[in-house]
């Protein structure tokens, strides 16, 4: 049975939220509150728990799992970033946005991409999980909760975990989210003189950015 954390959206507590991250720990699979939608988080280093967020999500491998990272300090740990890449990320962070970037060493191979090795990383603005990426000390393994053969993410704290209850370890209720995915950017072409690419226009401003 998934636990259920009702946070407060602008002042959560805390003692709430290390209990959460002690399911993280343990392995657990969490719904987390975003500044997009709910998600799916777990532990960066536990395969098993990266294997049920894939298989709860039901997407494979070639799926881009995304590091949710407290700032740009921590994403530039995981992502191989050069000066245009960094100018843009610096514009766009923290935002309803997700960027494809190379990965370094830091982010075991299972989870980056197979063939171009790659993964997303963003930087949440959404108060609940900058603490609880501050409470567990480093990136958590993220990907939208879209329920299998559905288009939309699922946006009711209440709903995730009826739905969910014998598969996540815990939900963290925070309000609705909204309803919009990220807005996803490849900003590997950058990387050799080319132009970030839009792969998915959603909440975060295309325009704001100057693409």
């Amino acid at each position: 049975m998934a636990q259920y954390f009702d946070v407060h959206p602008d002042n959560p507590q805390a003692r709430l939220l290390k209990q959460a991250v002690g399911l993280l720990e343990r392995g657990g699979v969490l719904a987390v509150p975003t500044d997009s939608s709910y998600a799916l988080a777990c532990h960066l280093d536990d395969k098993v728990a990266a294997d049920k967020l894939r298989q709860i999500r039901s997407v494979d491998e070639k799926h881009h799992l995304t590091l949710l990272c407290r700032d740009l300090s921590e994403l530039s740990n995981y992502a191989r970033v050069d000066n245009r890449q960094y100018r843009l990320l610096k514009l766009a962070t923290p935002g309803a946005y997700t960027f494809i970037l190379e990965a370094t060493k830091e982010v075991p191979r299972r989870v980056s991409h197979p063939q171009r090795k790659t993964i997303g990383l963003r930087v949440p603005d959404h108060r609940v999980l900058q603490e609880l990426l501050a409470l567990h000390g480093a990136p958590l393994l993220a990907t939208t909760l879209i329920p299998p053969n559905e288009s939309e993410a699922l946006n009711d704290a209440s709903e995730i975990r009826e739905r969910y209850q014998h598969q996540l370890a815990g939900v963290i209720g925070a309000g609705a989210c909204p309803s919009q995915p990220t807005t996803v950017i490849d900003l590997t072409p950058m990387g050799t003189g080319g132009d970030a690419v839009v792969v998915r226009e959603g909440r975060g401003s295309v325009s704001a950015l100057g693409l």
